[in-house]
């Protein structure tokens, strides 16, 4: 047999793209050819894959001419992730291992020169396909804990070529078993509520935006806990479900950093630093990979100090605030990343950030102050439900032990679970996530709360966007009630969360 056919996957965002790895051998000019838009470090397989076989002890045909094409023709390859597929090609076209074992089976790996199997990015995903095609996944034994997430999935794992090629010619593959754990390491515990002294108003908005998974802007000078607040925000929301779960894993696993198996079901929490490019946040490069809003998604994206970040990188949250997805075109490809992130921003009331401090120690001018806050638009401003102002805590609060009346957040996760199951028995989404229909459908206040956003809409000069996120809000503040019908206290209620620019004093 001078011709063999192994599958195998590439990444295209998080699309894992199937790859006909073809490899012919046959009398002609010695050498090794790979063909199909393979990028340098898929060229440069042929040389990690030749050391890699000779290591092991198997030949390498260095006497004929060897052609591997990566089909389709017009998919770009990348990465050293078709080393292993491609050194099996080699091997089943040469009849040094059977190629049936193959047929029903992808795989992915890369060689190192001693034969070892290394890991690569966008495992879940390449596991979650090769389940919809009913093929078994072969890859190295350090990715095989992630792929066996993948439900349905019939992952196989190696941590050598010379063993796993030793496996096949015996018939013996064996299936990956998760390990039993004897001893699970505990979770690291998130930061308590009952921590936060005072900020009555800040804890009610903390409560409100994690039942209905609102966004949520605060402001108020250094030191007033606004950090602090954002940070337990983790502890008060709902568990993922298992779809929740995978699809976050399946985000991190094609990401820089990777997926570990401490971080399954665990709400993923992005803090940027403001010098974050609109790339770094939305996602990009000539090979699109996710940013921070989708290694946020069904998480949390803190802003800290948001007036510090570029008025052009804030920007580019406008759509996927909106939409929960972002797309990245470039000239050769297109990339389709979601981002149902909940944003949780924090800023200093003015340049000096004690504007409206009772020690009146603020001397910004109001141009300055000015300045300052239209380095947030007005479009951003109108897609951010929550607007609150955080004062400074007083020293009594600060010096006496534990505040009595702060609810750990146990306590609140509790009352969030409850108001999130209504919102899911209802509509099957929680409330931040409602579309115009919807909201005529289930938000529609009672005449007093008609009457009282309509002259707020007057008044305040709210847009049609801010009128829905209006309606929104009452709708959540109504589930925390347990009220069916939206009421005008719920709606006076949501209204003063949009008056941040009267509350901070401006």
């Amino acid at each position: 047999m001078n011709l063999a056919t192994v599958f195998s996957r590439a990444q295209n965002g998080l699309d894992a793209d199937l790859v006909i790895v073809e490899v012919h051998i046959a009398n002609g000019l010695p050498g090794l050819t790979v063909v199909g838009l393979p990028e340098a470090a898929v060229r440069e397989a042929k040389d990690r894959v030749k050391a890699a076989m000779l290591t092991c002890g198997y030949e390498f045909p260095n006497t004929r001419r060897i052609v591997c094409n990566l089909a389709p023709a017009d998919l770009p390859k990348e990465g050293g992730r078709f080393d292993l597929a491609i050194a099996l090609g080699i091997l089943a076209a040469s009849n040094q291992i059977p190629a049936a074992a193959l047929a029903s089976m992808e795989v992915l790996g890369e060689l190192s020169l001693s034969g070892e199997l290394r890991p690569v990015r966008g495992a879940l995903p390449a596991a979650l396909q090769a389940a919809r095609s009913d093929r078994a996944l072969l890859l190295p034994e350090s990715n095989a804990a992630e792929a066996a997430l993948a439900a349905r999935a019939r992952v196989f794992a190696a941590r050598h070529l010379g063993e796993l090629c030793g496996q096949l010619h015996a018939g013996a593959l064996k299936p990956y078993v998760r390990p039993v754990e004897t001893s699970p390491v505990p979770d690291e515990p998130l930061p308590d509520l009952a921590d936060v002294r005072g900020q009555t108003q800040a804890r009610r908005a903390l409560e409100i935006a994690a039942s209905g998974g609102h966004s949520l802007l605060m402001a108020g000078p250094p030191g007033s806990g606004k950090s602090m607040l954002a940070a337990r925000l983790p502890g008060l929301l709902p568990p993922m479900t298992e779809e929740e779960s995978v699809e976050v894993a399946a985000i991190a696993s094609v990401g820089t950093q990777g997926f570990y198996a401490q971080q399954w079901g665990k709400r993923p929490y992005r803090a940027p630093h403001h010098t974050a490019s609109g790339v770094a946040l939305v996602g990009g490069g000539s090979s699109p990979r996710p940013g921070e809003i989708t290694l946020a998604h069904r998480g949390i994206l803190f802003l800290d100090e948001i007036p510090e970040f570029d008025r052009h990188v804030l920007e580019v949250l406008r759509e996927p605030l909106e939409n929960g997805r972002i797309t990245i075109s470039r000239a050769a490809r297109q990339a389709d990343f979601p981002a149902r992130f909940q944003l949780v921003a924090a800023m200093n009331p003015c340049p000096c950030g004690y504007l409206g401090d009772l020690e009146g120690r603020c001397r910004c001018t109001p141009d300055q102050v000015a300045r300052y806050r239209s380095r947030l638009s007005g479009p951003l401003m109108d897609r951010i439900d929550l607007q609150i102002f955080v004062p400074r805590v007083e020293r009594s609060l600060l010096l006496c032990g534990p505040d009595p009346q702060g609810e750990s957040s146990a306590i609140v996760r509790e009352r969030v679970i409850a108001c999130r199951a209504r919102q899911q028995a209802r509509a099957g989404k929680c409330n931040a996530e409602l579309q115009a229909g919807e909201i005529e459908a289930f938000c529609t206040p009672d005449e007093a709360g008609r009457r009282l956003i309509e002259l707020a809409m007057t008044r305040l000069g709210l847009s049609a966007r801010a009128y829905h996120r209006v309606l929104r809000l009452g709708r959540t503040l109504a589930d925390m009630a347990g009220v069916e019908q939206v009421r005008s206290t719920q709606i006076a209620e949501a209204i003063r969360y949009r008056q941040l620019d009267r509350i901070a004093g401006g």
